[in-house]
């Protein structure tokens, strides 16, 4: 018994230890409309915030994950502005276990592409003429845990059908 697991630790440390960087970041798409641009509001508009996330295979250890972004702004039932930010970054994965990837790729890679895509929008935003829109921290595992309540209801879904 001993043997097996001392036999198992060196297996454990003769595997290279698993790689994530970062090759490229881009930024896809940036749209901002800006109708309510030389008016003054009364009141602070209101933001709804919605964010994606996908990836995809962009090579052999290559893989091109996107965050997407948009925003609309509204003071009572006019727009005041929209904005949409579809930023990506090219990852280089090495000796990552395979049941590992998707959460990698859906939630560790666009933490560390949020904080860039955060300042585009706070920039942009600013230029436009308003307080810079600063997002707050964004929960990619509950984002992540909630695509897989969804596919899981739509499999569920799909095997009723069936």
């Amino acid at each position: 018994m001993a043997t097996e697991d001392a036999s198992a630790a060196a297996a454990a440390a003769a595997k290279p230890a698993p790689q994530l960087n970062i090759r490229a970041q881009i930024t896809r798409t940036l749209t901002f409309a800006n109708p309510g641009a030389l008016k003054r509001y009364e009141k602070t508009p209101t933001i709804a915030v919605n964010i994606n996330v996908d990836a995809s295979k962009g090579g052999d250890e290559d893989y091109i994950v996107g965050l997407k972004i948009q925003a609309n702004a509204k003071s009572e039932e006019e727009e005041v502005y929209s904005l949409s930010l579809d930023y990506a970054g090219v990852f280089n994965l090495t000796n990552v276990d395979q049941k590992m990837l998707e959460p990698i790729l859906l939630v560790e890679c666009p933490r560390l592409l949020f904080p860039f895509a955060r300042r585009i929008i706070a920039d942009v935003t600013r230029d436009g003429g308003y307080q810079p829109m600063m997002l707050d921290p964004v929960d990619f595992v509950a984002l992540y845990r909630r695509e897989l309540e969804r596919r899981q209801t739509a499999q569920a879904a799909d095997a009723t059908v069936n």
